[in-house]
């Protein structure tokens, strides 16, 4: 696919390849003894990254064995493994320790941001490694000529984000509705999966979560891999029926998973097909401009280390402004401008998740970027404009989605009977729960509101207002909810009248985004969050900055959206 892009710029490629070799050698510049070290650390990174690239292009490396290929994974991420990440660069914590206040955090995020070329060596994408390449090269220059001062490389980084901003914001555009760019399509569609050399071929970290999935899925047979794949894709069909939109109008759906379902997912892809629809399947934002803090959105692995990308969630801080914004935003409209027949026949993402991750509490590291007052508004606003363009091109009420969980292996030792378990509860029967549920909506019609009271430590005692019915036979205040959209069958929900909406809510432990919450406690006032705290940091002050950054990214606060009632007990027990 990269063929010609390859092709221009490898002569460049080549002259970064080999000055990179000259540093990785620890060649004697006269810089300070830890910066050089730095230097040396990172440049050894991009030396193995290029001799990937030639491997994978000349098909070595299809030639390696499982082991071989086990190795070479756990060789690269080990430096952000739990065990030695407080000894790596990537750890601002560490780096400001070794390089200093004044260089060690921006250095720190250089170096994340070098170690995304990883996945662009598997995607045989040059061009991208050549251009962190040289900007790799550009901030050693500056060092090596001396006198180098923070917002010289600063604004080294801006202008590099703002000039290649269509090759990074705009192209995820592209990565979201085009299906010819079928990397993770093709690993899924081709690999041949009894054979687990398959997983390292995305160049994501493989653990032994995605390689017990993988074997443990290659023991169901087709039928019982047929069936979870069909209760995903019926799910999401019957989502546009249910809004009454001709499913067969569109050409493309997001596919997003956990690797090692590919077996899975492959069933998935022939039963989208079988709909008229294609896949679009992206990797995790890897590149600072298109992250959202930590949340990890496409298909994804198990992630190495989560306080990596914790204290990494505010790199931004380093360029956002109102400048850059427009910058981005520029760039996507071209972009969907550019596909915007591709973007008219999204249909919307179906996302196979997952559940019995190992829990992870953050820790706050003063070494970490934070935005300032001014970056948080300029990210809120960021957000809304990002979301209009994106509803501009992809009519939202032409589009539908899906989601589903299983668990993995790091559940614990029962995982085969827990996941049996989870099989039965995901195809429970619909028409079922459909009176069951019915039964509980008539009830409710005739109610103005909801009284939630928690019990035993759970301190809720929140009241929640409900819509006026202009017509009881013709209107309903709650949604009966089976397996469409959200799977597995059982609940009603409403969207709630904000005035009248108030009280506590509280949850004991809970995970949202991967992180995992103590005692989060949300206030309402008329509908809108008013006052909130968690138990995670003894200072009452750091739980709330950890909300507000986390679940009201940055804004002030945001209004109720959703009251539900769980009817699935089978579930439940």
């Amino acid at each position: 696919m990269f063929k010609e892009s390859n092709k221009e710029v490898e002569e460049r490629f080549l002259l970064t390849r080999e000055r990179i070799e000259e540093i990785a050698a620890g060649e004697n510049n006269g810089m300070n003894e830890k910066i050089q070290n730095y230097f040396k650390k990172t440049a050894q990174l991009l030396k193995k990254c290029a001799e990937d690239f030639v491997c994978i292009s000349s098909d070595v490396w299809k030639s390696r064995s499982f082991e071989q290929l086990k190795s070479e994974n756990a060789l690269f991420y080990q430096d952000i493994l739990p065990q030695n990440y407080g000894h790596s660069f990537a750890d601002p914590a560490f780096a400001v320790q070794e390089l200093g206040e004044e260089f060690g955090r921006i250095l720190s995020f250089l170096y994340t941001e070098l170690r995304s070329e990883r996945a662009f060596v598997f995607e045989q994408n040059l061009e991208k490694i050549t251009i962190l390449n040289e900007l790799f090269l550009e901030i050693y220059c500056m060092f090596e000529e001396g006198d180098v001062t923070y917002k010289q490389i600063k604004d080294t980084i801006y202008w590099f984000l703002y000039d290649y901003a269509d090759d990074w914001a705009g192209y995820r555009v592209r990565e979201l509705v085009d299906p010819a760019l079928d990397f993770a399509t093709s690993i899924i569609m081709d690999s041949d999966l009894s054979d687990l050399t398959y997983l390292y071929s995305y160049g994501d970290y493989i653990s032994e979560v995605e390689i017990e999935t993988a074997k443990f899925l290659n023991s169901l047979t087709e039928e019982e891999i047929s069936q979870i794949a069909e209760t995903f894709t019926e799910g999401y069909r019957r989502g546009f029926e249910l809004k009454g939109v001709d499913v067969s109008k569109k050409d493309t759906v997001n596919i997003r998973y956990p690797i090692g379902f590919e077996r899975v997912i492959r069933a998935a892809i022939r039963q989208f097909a079988d709909m008229g629809l294609k896949p679009v399947i992206y990797r995790e934002a890897l590149n600072t401009l298109n992250k959202r803090q930590n949340v990890r959105i496409g298909y994804i692995s198990t992630d190495p280390n989560p306080q990596y990308g914790y204290d990494h969630r505010f790199d931004n801080a380093i360029y956002l402004d109102k400048r850059m914004i427009d910058r981005k935003l520029s760039c996507m409209r071209k972009a969907y401008e550019e596909y915007e027949q591709e973007a008219a026949g999204f249909a919307g993402p179906a996302c196979f998740e997952v559940f019995g991750e190992k829990p992870f509490e953050p820790v706050n590291k003063p070494e970490s970027y934070r935005l300032s007052e001014r970056q948080q508004i300029l990210s809120t606003e960021y957000s809304s404009l990002s979301n209009e363009l994106l509803n501009e091109f992809i009519n939202q009420e032409e589009r539908s989605f899906t989601i589903i969980a299983y668990p993995v292996p790091s559940i614990g030792e029962n995982f085969p009977e827990i996941f049996e378990e989870i099989r039965k509860v995901n195809t429970l029967d619909n028409e079922v729960y459909k009176e069951i549920q019915q039964n509980m909506i008539d009830v409710l019609d005739q109610a103005e509101a909801v009284h939630i009271m928690g019990r035993g430590r759970n301190m809720t005692n929140l009241t929640v207002a409900l819509c006026d019915l202009k017509d009881a036979s013709k209107e309903t205040k709650f949604e009966n909810c089976l397996a469409d959209v959200n799977i597995p069958v059982g609940e009603v929900f409403t969207s709630p009248k904000l005035k009248g909406t108030n009280g506590l809510l509280h949850v004991t432990e809970v995970y949202l985004n991967g992180l995992y919450y103590k005692d989060l406690k949300i206030t309402f006032k008329d509908g809108m969050i008013k006052e909130y705290s968690c138990a995670n940091f003894p200072d009452e002050k750091d739980g709330q900055k950890f909300i507000k950054e986390n679940l009201l990214y940055n804004r002030e606060t945001l209004p109720i959206g959703e009251c539900a009632i769980g009817t699935n007990t089978t579930a439940y027990v």
